[in-house]
Protein backbone atom coordinates (compact mmCIF):
# COMPACT_ATOMS: atom_id res chain seq x y z
CA UNK A 1 0.00 0.00 0.00
CA UNK A 2 2.64 2.28 1.04
CA UNK A 3 4.47 1.89 -2.44
CA UNK A 4 1.13 2.24 -4.57
CA UNK A 5 1.16 5.61 -2.67
CA UNK A 6 4.14 6.73 -3.10
CA UNK A 7 4.93 7.38 0.85
CA UNK A 8 7.06 4.26 1.07
CA UNK A 9 10.33 7.00 1.04
CA UNK A 10 8.71 8.32 4.59
CA UNK A 11 7.19 5.37 6.16
CA UNK A 12 9.93 2.94 4.91
CA UNK A 13 13.62 4.73 4.35
CA UNK A 14 16.42 2.79 3.01
CA UNK A 15 20.47 3.59 3.23
CA UNK A 16 21.49 2.02 0.77
CA UNK A 17 24.96 3.49 0.98
CA UNK A 18 24.89 3.33 5.08
CA UNK A 19 26.90 1.65 7.35
CA UNK A 20 26.50 -1.68 8.50
CA UNK A 21 24.06 -2.17 10.42
CA UNK A 22 21.66 0.77 9.19
CA UNK A 23 20.68 -0.69 5.52
CA UNK A 24 16.76 0.56 7.03
CA UNK A 25 17.51 3.89 8.36
CA UNK A 26 15.59 4.19 11.65
CA UNK A 27 11.65 5.42 10.31
CA UNK A 28 11.31 9.07 11.85
CA UNK A 29 7.81 7.70 13.72
CA UNK A 30 6.96 5.45 16.36
CA UNK A 31 2.88 3.64 16.41
CA UNK A 32 1.06 2.59 19.34
CA UNK A 33 -1.90 0.66 19.12
CA UNK A 34 -1.63 -1.98 21.59
CA UNK A 35 -4.42 -0.51 23.34
CA UNK A 36 -6.70 -1.97 20.71
CA UNK A 37 -5.17 -5.61 20.49
CA UNK A 38 -8.44 -7.81 20.70
CA UNK A 39 -10.83 -5.24 20.53
CA UNK A 40 -14.17 -5.71 17.80
CA UNK A 41 -14.64 -2.00 16.85
CA UNK A 42 -18.15 -1.54 15.82
CA UNK A 43 -19.60 0.81 12.79
CA UNK A 44 -19.73 4.23 13.93
CA UNK A 45 -17.93 3.71 17.04
CA UNK A 46 -14.09 5.87 17.52
CA UNK A 47 -10.66 5.07 18.03
CA UNK A 48 -7.69 6.28 18.51
CA UNK A 49 -3.85 5.08 18.23
CA UNK A 50 -1.37 7.26 19.00
CA UNK A 51 1.28 7.87 16.14
CA UNK A 52 4.66 10.09 16.89
CA UNK A 53 6.34 11.52 13.64
CA UNK A 54 9.89 12.81 14.52
CA UNK A 55 10.38 14.78 11.38
CA UNK A 56 9.17 18.14 12.06
CA UNK A 57 9.28 20.00 8.63
CA UNK A 58 6.14 21.41 7.52
CA UNK A 59 5.53 19.36 4.03
CA UNK A 60 7.05 16.23 5.69
CA UNK A 61 3.80 15.99 8.05
CA UNK A 62 1.83 16.98 5.33
CA UNK A 63 2.28 14.18 3.53
CA UNK A 64 1.84 11.98 6.70
CA UNK A 65 -1.51 13.43 7.30
CA UNK A 66 -2.28 12.86 3.90
CA UNK A 67 -1.32 9.59 3.33
CA UNK A 68 -3.34 7.99 6.93
CA UNK A 69 -6.51 9.71 5.03
CA UNK A 70 -5.46 7.64 2.01
CA UNK A 71 -5.05 4.41 4.14
CA UNK A 72 -8.55 5.07 5.44
CA UNK A 73 -10.50 2.36 3.98
CA UNK A 74 -12.78 0.79 6.29
CA UNK A 75 -12.27 3.40 8.98
CA UNK A 76 -11.91 7.37 9.01
CA UNK A 77 -9.49 9.46 10.10
CA UNK A 78 -11.66 12.51 11.80
CA UNK A 79 -9.19 14.13 14.25
CA UNK A 80 -5.04 14.88 14.71
CA UNK A 81 -4.17 15.92 18.26
CA UNK A 82 -1.15 18.21 18.37
CA UNK A 83 0.14 18.92 14.77
CA UNK A 84 -0.29 22.56 15.73
CA UNK A 85 2.03 22.42 18.75
CA UNK A 86 4.85 19.90 18.42
CA UNK A 87 6.38 19.07 21.32
CA UNK A 88 10.25 19.92 22.57
CA UNK A 89 12.58 17.81 25.14
CA UNK A 90 15.26 19.64 26.70
CA UNK A 91 18.18 17.24 27.71
CA UNK A 92 19.41 19.41 30.16
CA UNK A 93 18.95 18.23 33.06
CA UNK A 94 16.47 20.59 35.29
CA UNK A 95 14.97 20.28 39.09
CA UNK A 96 16.33 18.73 42.03
CA UNK A 97 18.85 15.69 42.00
CA UNK A 98 17.65 12.17 41.62
CA UNK A 99 19.80 9.29 43.07
CA UNK A 100 16.23 6.50 42.53
CA UNK A 101 13.64 5.47 40.34
CA UNK A 102 11.51 2.92 38.81
CA UNK A 103 11.07 2.43 34.69
CA UNK A 104 8.06 0.50 33.41
CA UNK A 105 8.33 -1.17 30.05
CA UNK A 106 5.38 -0.68 29.17
CA UNK A 107 5.71 -2.55 25.31
CA UNK A 108 7.76 -5.67 24.40
CA UNK A 109 11.35 -4.35 24.63
CA UNK A 110 14.96 -5.91 23.14
CA UNK A 111 17.74 -4.44 24.12
CA UNK A 112 21.20 -5.49 22.53
CA UNK A 113 24.82 -5.00 23.60
CA UNK A 114 27.95 -5.84 21.74
CA UNK A 115 25.69 -7.26 19.10
CA UNK A 116 23.63 -9.25 21.19
CA UNK A 117 20.36 -9.19 23.19
CA UNK A 118 20.58 -8.61 26.75
CA UNK A 119 18.00 -10.64 29.28
CA UNK A 120 17.99 -7.29 31.67
CA UNK A 121 17.96 -3.97 31.16
CA UNK A 122 21.16 -3.05 33.18
CA UNK A 123 20.49 1.24 33.19
CA UNK A 124 24.15 1.18 31.51
CA UNK A 125 22.91 -0.67 28.68
CA UNK A 126 19.53 0.72 28.25
CA UNK A 127 20.92 4.89 28.39
CA UNK A 128 23.42 3.91 25.92
CA UNK A 129 20.63 2.92 23.40
CA UNK A 130 18.60 6.24 24.26
CA UNK A 131 21.56 8.52 23.54
CA UNK A 132 22.10 6.10 20.26
CA UNK A 133 18.55 6.63 19.19
CA UNK A 134 18.14 10.10 19.81
CA UNK A 135 21.11 10.71 18.52
CA UNK A 136 20.20 9.05 14.98
CA UNK A 137 16.91 10.84 15.05
CA UNK A 138 18.33 14.26 15.53
CA UNK A 139 21.16 13.25 12.76
CA UNK A 140 18.78 11.90 9.98
CA UNK A 141 15.62 14.69 11.12
CA UNK A 142 16.50 17.26 12.95
CA UNK A 143 19.89 19.55 13.78
CA UNK A 144 22.24 16.99 13.87
CA UNK A 145 23.44 14.28 16.20
CA UNK A 146 24.01 14.87 20.03
CA UNK A 147 27.15 16.82 20.74
CA UNK A 148 27.74 14.93 24.00
CA UNK A 149 30.72 12.59 24.67
CA UNK A 150 29.29 9.02 24.12
CA UNK A 151 31.95 7.10 25.71
CA UNK A 152 31.69 9.31 29.09
CA UNK A 153 27.94 9.26 28.58
CA UNK A 154 28.34 5.43 28.69
CA UNK A 155 30.62 5.36 31.82
CA UNK A 156 28.69 7.59 34.01
CA UNK A 157 25.53 5.49 33.01
CA UNK A 158 27.69 2.35 33.99
CA UNK A 159 27.99 3.18 37.13
CA UNK A 160 23.94 3.50 37.91
CA UNK A 161 22.81 0.03 39.53
CA UNK A 162 19.80 -1.74 39.35
CA UNK A 163 18.25 -3.07 42.43
CA UNK A 164 15.48 -4.53 41.60
CA UNK A 165 13.36 -6.07 38.64
CA UNK A 166 9.74 -7.49 37.62
CA UNK A 167 10.34 -8.48 33.91
CA UNK A 168 8.57 -11.50 31.79
CA UNK A 169 9.09 -11.94 28.24
CA UNK A 170 6.51 -11.62 25.56
CA UNK A 171 6.30 -13.51 22.40
CA UNK A 172 3.83 -11.26 19.91
CA UNK A 173 4.27 -10.86 15.97
CA UNK A 174 2.80 -9.05 13.28
CA UNK A 175 2.19 -9.65 9.78
CA UNK A 176 3.32 -7.32 6.72
CA UNK A 177 0.45 -6.49 4.42
CA UNK A 178 2.52 -5.66 2.06
CA UNK A 179 4.82 -8.91 1.56
CA UNK A 180 2.90 -11.17 3.97
CA UNK A 181 6.20 -11.75 6.30
CA UNK A 182 5.43 -12.98 10.20
CA UNK A 183 7.85 -10.72 11.72
CA UNK A 184 8.54 -11.25 15.96
CA UNK A 185 8.03 -8.51 18.09
CA UNK A 186 8.64 -10.03 21.04
CA UNK A 187 10.20 -8.60 24.49
CA UNK A 188 9.99 -7.71 27.63
CA UNK A 189 7.89 -5.68 29.98
CA UNK A 190 7.81 -4.96 33.71
CA UNK A 191 9.34 -3.07 36.08
CA UNK A 192 13.02 -2.94 37.35
CA UNK A 193 14.77 -0.50 40.08
CA UNK A 194 17.79 1.66 39.69
CA UNK A 195 19.77 3.79 41.63
CA UNK A 196 22.50 6.36 41.81
CA UNK A 197 23.66 9.58 40.06
CA UNK A 198 20.19 9.69 37.71
CA UNK A 199 19.80 13.49 37.42
CA UNK A 200 21.56 13.54 34.14
CA UNK A 201 19.61 11.02 32.70
CA UNK A 202 16.16 12.11 33.52
CA UNK A 203 15.62 13.95 30.08
CA UNK A 204 16.57 11.35 27.63
CA UNK A 205 14.37 8.85 30.04
CA UNK A 206 12.14 11.56 29.45
CA UNK A 207 12.74 11.43 25.68
CA UNK A 208 12.42 8.22 25.56
CA UNK A 209 8.86 8.11 26.11
CA UNK A 210 7.75 9.29 23.50
CA UNK A 211 10.81 7.67 20.71
CA UNK A 212 11.01 4.30 22.60
CA UNK A 213 14.38 2.35 22.72
CA UNK A 214 15.55 -0.78 21.65
CA UNK A 215 14.69 -2.91 18.39
CA UNK A 216 11.40 -1.79 16.05
CA UNK A 217 10.39 0.94 18.07
CA UNK A 218 8.05 2.31 15.62
CA UNK A 219 5.91 -0.39 15.85
CA UNK A 220 5.40 0.29 19.21
CA UNK A 221 8.08 -1.67 20.82
CA UNK A 222 10.35 -0.30 23.42
CA UNK A 223 8.01 1.81 25.35
CA UNK A 224 8.72 3.26 28.35
CA UNK A 225 7.73 5.47 31.04
CA UNK A 226 9.61 7.04 34.89
CA UNK A 227 6.32 5.75 37.25
CA UNK A 228 8.23 6.50 40.85
CA UNK A 229 11.14 8.67 41.32
CA UNK A 230 10.70 9.89 45.15
CA UNK A 231 12.96 13.02 46.43
CA UNK A 232 16.60 12.85 47.89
Amino acid sequence: MLHKLGHAARFEPSNLAGPSGLLDLPRPFVFRAGHLDGLTIAAGETFRFDFHWFDLRRPSLDIVLRAFTEFSQAAELIDVCGVEAPLEVCLDPTGGPVDRLTIRFESPTELKAGGRAVAQPEFGVLAARIRDRLSTLRALYDDGPLTIDFREFGERAARVHMTRYDLRYMEISRRSARTGQVHPLGGFVGEADYEGELTEFMPYLRAAYWTGVGRQTAWGKGALAVVHCPPL
